[in-house]
């Protein structure tokens, strides 16, 4: 059973910097893709980035892009967010998700397995 596990949210003044992780478990970790999406109350769950399994490729929203990076660490199944010139509008629950393929893709569709979310909160 895959299992994804998130850490590392909390409040922080626009400006500042969070990083999040998300181990997994249950699956050859570095077979699959990984993402992270976001939710605000009564929005969908949006795109903000993923990860190939090697990590070799990336894709990020335009709306992060410059100031989030995606990584991970195959070695320890896990990976990573670093959030940095937070704004408050990244104000969200941040999910990790594993996709069942080797590039994943920007869709909620595209990945079949969620973390239980944590919450980012940026004050202004």
């Amino acid at each position: 059973q895959v299992q994804l596990v998130e850490s590392g949210g909390g409040l922080v003044q626009a400006g500042g910097s969070l990083r999040l992780s998300c181990a997994a478990s249950g699956r050859t970790f570095s077979r699959y893709a990984m993402g992270w999406f976001r939710q605000v109350p009564g929005k969908e769950r949006d795109f903000v980035t993923s990860i190939s399994g090697s990590g070799g490729t990336t894709d990020y929203a335009d709306s992060v892009k410059g100031r989030f990076t995606i990584s991970r660490d195959n070695a320890k199944n896990t990976v990573y967010l670093q959030m940095n010139s937070l704004k408050p509008e990244d104000t969200a629950v941040y999910y990790c998700a594993g996709a069942n393929t080797y590039y994943g893709g920007k869709y909620y569709s595209d990945y079949r397995y969620w973390g239980q979310g944590t919450q980012v909160t940026v004050s202004s």
